[in-house]
């Protein structure tokens, strides 16, 4: 395998990584304070994002996005890392790889308006009794004449307060649940029956809005689908490896990076019984292990989105990822505010912050126990080759 970073791709990625730490950082602590992007700075930066051809960066060039594939993504969301979601999705666009399965009229009205960054998409998987077992989804639609009548409930999804149009997960054939009986349907949010009830307070990732959904008796064209009828949990599991490769592997990898420097630094300059505190065993074995953990880490994120770029199907390995990156960057903003001591944990620096985000990844696109298990039912049953 080359591991050869082409110079057109290191150019990218130090460009984006200077415009994160010059551009986008400085809107971390009111973001923060304030649980809202402030609107006027908001615009200027992401106008300039968008002049740089930083918004959606993984769609296709096709349909007006950055045409990164998902290793060259992975680097790019690398440098995204380094700062808060709530800034990454408004400033360079939380686009989903899965929209380009729109066919026909909905391809205008929908693709090239949220590439283009005119119109915000919410998907709703998540529902109070199905987090992790998506296929245990109780929202349902029924086909009536030419339309769709849509039943049911979400939370915790992500934008679905100021979404111009939400993917919904539903059932479509109860009886074809396990085997093709889910459907991806297209809600307008001014749809008659659609509600935004609340907008769940989390301890972390302030800044953009976790919504509970109602949809009662919502009615949608029939055409309104995304993907085939009855596919859609084939369509969301074909892009979910590489948006959990990038979204959860490689932005941990930033982070945790961002921790690291400042880890360095502190333990340069601060000084405790006359010396430098990293001269102390102890804090350079918390610096040692947490570049360890980094370095292991990117190379399972970089090799896994290698072979998914090659048509391989790495789905145990993106579980591995998903695992490891989200515990080590746990552990290694852990240590940072360890390292800091009372400073890491006041909110003077960014460590309180990415602590309490750090925590979700554990828990999102599938728990770390969900993970595990399903490594091991594929080591069991099939063996493993890596």
């Amino acid at each position: 395998m080359d591991f050869t970073i082409s110079d057109e791709m290191k150019m990218v990625t130090e460009a984006v990584g200077r415009f994160v730490r010059e551009k986008v950082q400085p809107l971390e602590v009111e973001t923060e304070e304030a649980a809202a992007i402030p609107a006027d700075r908001l615009a200027t930066v992401r106008a300039e994002a968008q002049a740089l051809g930083f918004y959606a960066l993984n769609m296709s060039e096709e349909v007006g996005g950055g045409g990164l594939g998902v290793l060259d993504m992975c680097l790019v969301e690398e440098k995204l890392g380094q700062t808060s979601d709530a800034l990454i999705r408004r400033i360079f666009g939380q686009v989903y790889p899965m929209l380009e399965a729109f066919e026909g009229p909905l391809r205008d009205r929908y693709l090239h308006p949220t590439v283009k960054g005119d119109k915000i998409c919410a998907m709703a998987i998540t529902e109070p009794g199905a987090g992790s077992d998506a296929a245990a989804i109780r929202t349902h639609a029924r086909l009536e004449g030419d339309e769709w009548v849509l039943n049911g409930t979400k939370h915790f999804i992500s934008d679905g307060d100021i979404a111009d149009y939400i993917i919904v997960m539903a059932v479509t054939d109860a009886e074809k649940r396990a085997r093709g009986g889910i459907t991806l349907l297209i809600v307008d949010s001014d749809t008659p029956g659609f509600r935004v009830v609340r907008n769940q307070k989390m301890m972390g990732h302030r800044g953009y809005g976790h919504a509970e959904l109602t949809f009662d008796e919502v009615r949608i064209p029939r055409e309104n689908v995304l993907g085939p009828v009855g596919e859609g949990f084939r369509v969301m599991m074909a892009n979910v490896g590489g948006i959990r490769l990038g979204h959860i592997g490689a932005r941990a990898v930033g982070m945790a990076s961002r921790v690291l420097e400042l880890m360095r630094d502190h333990a340069a300059t601060r000084q405790q019984f006359g010396q430098p505190i990293g001269d102390f065993q102890m804090v350079q074995q918390m610096i040692a292990d947490s570049a360890m953990e980094i370095f292991a880490t990117r190379m399972m994120v970089l090799n896994t989105a290698w072979e998914v770029d090659h048509g391989m199907d790495p789905r145990d390995k993106v579980s591995m990822v998903k695992v490891q990156a989200s515990e080590m960057l746990g552990r290694v903003a852990d240590r940072g505010l360890q390292v800091f001591g009372g400073y890491g944990f006041t909110k003077e620096l960014p460590l309180e912050r990415i602590y309490r985000d750090a925590r979700v990844t554990r828990i999102y696109d599938g728990t770390s126990e969900v993970h595990r298990m399903l490594i091991a039912r594929s080591v069991i049953k099939r063996g493993l080759t890596l």
